[in-house]
């Protein structure tokens, strides 16, 4: 299931580009409390990177005087 609405979804759908129009999309992430590129992760570090899983916390109630 797409976020996108049926018009964007068609406006995306027109939206051609070649391979020398693109560019690659540069990705940081926090590391020991400071931000670098993965790109200049070592290849075992890209590696774990790869293998993240994002969660959510299910809410719940506290149990506790809050």
């Amino acid at each position: 299931m797409s976020h996108f609405s049926t018009t964007e979804q068609a406006a995306l759908a027109a939206v051609q580009l070649t391979d020398e129009e693109r560019q690659p999309c540069e990705v940081w992430t926090r590391v020991m409390g400071y931000h670098r590129p993965v790109a200049s992760f070592n290849t075992g570090k890209q590696g774990e990177h790869n293998e993240r899983r994002f969660f959510a916390e299910p809410a719940r109630g506290c149990s506790y005087h809050c």
